[in-house]
C-alpha cells in the first residue's frame, strides 16, 4: 500500500519500480488516503479503480446501545468463527477465517478480550463487535475492528446497537474518537454508521492492472 505522505513524482517512481520488479500478470495497487492527484497518476499508468475502502470517524461517547454484551473468552472461538464466516462469506479479507489466523491476531499486543464484545440470545452468539485501541496515534483512537450479525438475524435492526456496544466500551476506556473501515458500496452499513454520527475521514483505494 502506498502511504499518504507522498508526492505525485514519488508515487510515479514507486509504482514504476514495483511494475519493473514483477514478472507480468495482474497487479493490485493500494493508495492510502487517495486524492485527485494520486488517482490521476495511477490511472495514467494504466490502473483501473477497483475498490474504495472508507475510513469513518465519530465523536465519543455515543448513545447507549441497549444491549447486554460480554467480553470474549477462549471458549467462544469456534462459535465466533462460524458467525464471522457466515456474515463475511463474500469479503476478500475477513471471510474464511481459520482458528490459526484468529489466534495469531489475538496474540498481537493490542488485543484485549474485554474489548471484543459478544451478544447472545438464548446462549447462542448472535453478533459481535471487536474493538481495537490505537495508542500510537495522537490522540488515542478507538476502532470498531470487526462487527457482524449472524445472517440468520439480519433484518432485525441489530447492526446499530451492536456498533454502539463497541463504541460504548471504547468510550469507557476514556477515548473521545472512534473509527472504522467500511466498503464504499456497502450501502446498508454506511446508512447505519451515518445515523450513529460517523462521517468519512478519508478513502483508501485499490487499483488493478491486467498485464499479459
Amino acid at each position: 500500500m502506498v502511504p499518504e505522505d507522498r508526492n505525485t513524482l514519488d508515487l510515479h517512481v514507486e509504482i514504476a519500480a514495483t511494475l519493473a520488479a514483477t514478472d507480468g500478470g495482474p497487479v493490485q495497487l493500494w493508495i492510502r488516503e487517495v486524492d485527485d492527484e494520486a488517482d490521476a497518476v495511477a490511472t495514467a499508468m494504466g490502473f483501473r479503480r477497483h475498490r474504495d475502502l472508507w475510513q469513518l470517524r465519530c465523536s465519543l461517547p455515543s448513545e447507549s446501545s441497549g444491549l447486554t454484551t460480554r467480553g470474549y473468552t477462549p471458549d467462544d472461538l469456534e462459535e465466533f468463527i462460524g458467525v464471522n464466516n457466515r456474515a463475511f462469506h463474500w469479503h476478500p479479507e475477513q471471510g474464511g477465517l481459520t482458528r490459526e489466523a484468529v489466534e495469531a491476531t489475538m496474540n498481537e499486543p493490542w488485543f484485549d478480550p474485554d474489548g471484543f464484545r459478544l451478544f447472545h440470545e438464548d446462549d447462542v452468539l448472535v453478533g459481535f463487535c471487536w474493538t481495537k485501541i490505537h495508542r500510537d496515534l495522537e490522540p488515542d483512537l478507538g476502532e470498531v475492528y470487526v462487527i457482524a450479525i449472524d445472517p440468520s438475524r439480519h433484518g432485525q435492526g441489530l447492526g446499530r446497537p451492536m456498533t454502539l456496544a463497541g463504541l460504548e466500551w471504547l468510550a469507557a476506556q476514556g477515548l473521545e474518537h472512534g473509527m472504522l473501515y467500511v466498503e464504499s458500496d456497502n450501502h446498508p452499513a454506511n446508512a447505519t454508521y451515518a445515523a450513529i454520527g460517523f462521517s468519512r475521514h478519508h478513502t483508501d483505494r485499490a487499483y488493478e492492472l491486467e498485464r499479459s
